[in-house]
Parts: C-alpha cells; structure tokens; sequence
C-alpha cells in the first residue's frame, strides 16, 4: 500500500532548493495531519555530493526522510535523465501523493511521472486538502478562471503541482531526525537527447522583487494611464514597497508582463497588499489571496474586490491617492 507524501526539492541554476518546496513542505505537515501523520518526504535530484549542503534546511522543515538521487549526468537538467531517476526513485518510495512546484522545470517533469505511473495530475493547485475518505483534493481554477474546480484523483498514487507563493513556508521550525536514503539511477545507456554546451545567466530575469515584497501596490485597468501607475510608484516608494499590476493592466500597455499577478502572472503573498482601481476578478484574486492583509480603493462599490479585502475605501484612487501619499 502507498504511503507518505513526497515533496520534489528542485535544485535550480543558481545551485540552491527552489522556495516553493518549503512552501510545499509547510503545507505537506497539514496534509500529514489529515493522513494519521503519514511521512514526509523528500526527492532530490543532483550532482554527487551536492545534497548535503542543503540537510539543515530538510531537518529544520521536519521532513521525515529524504531520497537522493546523484549521479554525474544529473548535473544539468535533461526530461529524460531526470524523469527516469525520479520514476526509480518513486518506485521504491511508493508514496500515496507526490507534490511538486509549477516552475518550469516541475511543469516539464511532472507529466512525464504522471504519464508513466498513469497517476492522475492536477496542475497549478491553489488549495490542497484531503477528503473523508483520505483522498487527495486538490483545487484550481478553470473555464478561464471563471470557476474553482476541486479534483479528485481515481489512481493509487496522487501529483499536484503548485505554483511559489500559493502557500507560506512555517513560520517556526519544526525539527526533525531526518533519515537520508541514496539511489543510484539506472541512466546509463540512455541516450542524450539534448547536451547543454554552455549556460549563461540573463541578469534581466533575475527573481522578481515582488515574490519577495512585505507591501505591494498594486493597480487595475481603472489607473487608466501610464501617469496613474507613476502615482503608484510614489505610494509605493513612501511604503518602501513593490508595485503590481493587473492582467487587464497589462494588456492596456500600463504595466509590463513582470509586474502582473495572478492566475497567469505571479503568485504573491506580501504582508500588505493594496489593490487600486481593481475590479477583483478571480483570476486576479488567485494570485494575491494569500496576503495578510488587503486594503482595496474602488470607485464602484459593487466591486468583488471589497469582498476579498480586509479594508476597503469606495472613491476615486485619482483622489484617495494623492491624499494617502499626501499623509505619508
């Protein structure tokens, strides 16, 4: 019988576990909970050597066991390399739910899992939680975000990915003597279909300030021209914050594509989120909903976004904001 949930800590470019596999693993304990404390687990896939560097960090998060699989051709990320060290890893393993972040790695590697082990997948969750009947419910948004749909699974073992910023990481430690087991893949043979020649790092696509922000300002379709998001800017700047945009926003050329949050944008979970002229459709409010607190400035007192927020000032942001700035 399947047990246990396995969380993939993906190790990136930049030689560190991405953050949403700490993300992944706090909510991992609540599942466990629900599972009469079923293990926690984690898979590693590196070079030989390079795991160990990142053991206070499994052991701090309170994961249970950790299986790491190294080898000289997992240095770099190739689909086929990795996808057969994780099924070998997997096979042995037998877990009743595996969890991996939606980065663009964990978007190519999980439906190759998912296919081999006819394990059903559910993409970009925003909520996890299990059933009476112990089973894995795992909620996304669909029709276009129009609607949240909760989906089950009918196989033995259950995959969610999920994207960084949907979850927070616990707050406090939870320590745990943390058993390493190591698995030698059985890659060689396989044929290279890709070879990486040389990797060169873009500095212009650094992480986004904002997955990091305690503030964000964020604005809508109704700041209307580029000299309403600059009135953004200078709130932001008195708040020592980052500025957010809408995909609506987006689209009217008012913000760029690395400023958007959302369903088809980035996931963010500041301390302080204030929504300005934002209507608060839920393909929005699916990228921000896990703020501390929202604050919303809309015109139209019918809004949805007053039904997301924790304060709410109906008016003009052509007015309420310049008074804000005006006070701070």
């Amino acid at each position: 019988m399947n047990k246990g949930i396995l969380v993939y800590a993906e190790v990136n470019k930049s030689n560190y576990v991405q953050p949403v596999f700490f993300e992944l693993v706090s909510e991992a304990q609540k599942l466990s909970q629900k599972l009469d404390n079923t293990p926690i687990m984690a898979l590693i896939i590196t070079k030989p050597g390079n795991s160990k560097k990142f053991n206070e960090g499994f052991e701090k998060f309170g994961v249970d066991k950790v299986f790491v699989v190294e080898d000289d051709k997992l240095e770099n990320y190739t689909t086929e390399f990795y996808a057969k060290a994780a099924l070998d890893a997997i096979s042995k393993i037998k877990p009743e739910i595996i969890l991996i972040g939606a980065t663009n790695q964990g978007r190519d590697l999980a439906p190759r899992i998912a296919s081999v082990l006819h394990a059903g997948l559910t993409a970009d969750c925003i909520e996890l939680d299990i059933t009476e009947n112990g089973k894995l419910a795992a909620t996304r948004p669909t029709f276009g975000g129009q609607l949240m749909a909760t989906i089950l699974s009918k196989s033995e073992i259950q995959m969610a990915t999920v994207r960084q910023g949907v979850f927070k990481p616990m707050e406090k430690d939870t320590p745990k003597i943390t058993e390493y087991i190591y698995i030698k893949p059985e890659i060689y043979g396989m044929y290279e279909r890709v070879k990486i020649l040389n990797f060169i790092k873009n500095i212009d696509i650094e992480r986004n300030k904002l997955l990091d922000a305690k503030i964000i300002v964020a604005g809508g379709k109704g700041m209307k021209n580029p000299q309403g998001f600059g009135m953004l800017q200078t709130l932001a700047d008195k708040l020592n914050a980052e500025v957010g945009a809408t995909r609506g926003a987006v689209e009217m050329g008012l913000a760029p594509q690395s400023m958007q949050i959302g369903q088809t944008g980035l996931t963010v979970s500041p301390k302080i989120y204030i929504a300005c002229g934002i209507s608060g459709a839920i393909q929005h409010i699916v990228g921000m909903q896990n703020s501390d607190k929202i604050f919303a400035i809309n015109i139209d007192k019918e809004s949805p976004i007053f039904e997301h927020c924790d304060y709410g000032i109906v008016g003009d942001v052509f007015e309420v904001i310049p008074r804000l700035i005006n006070m701070l």
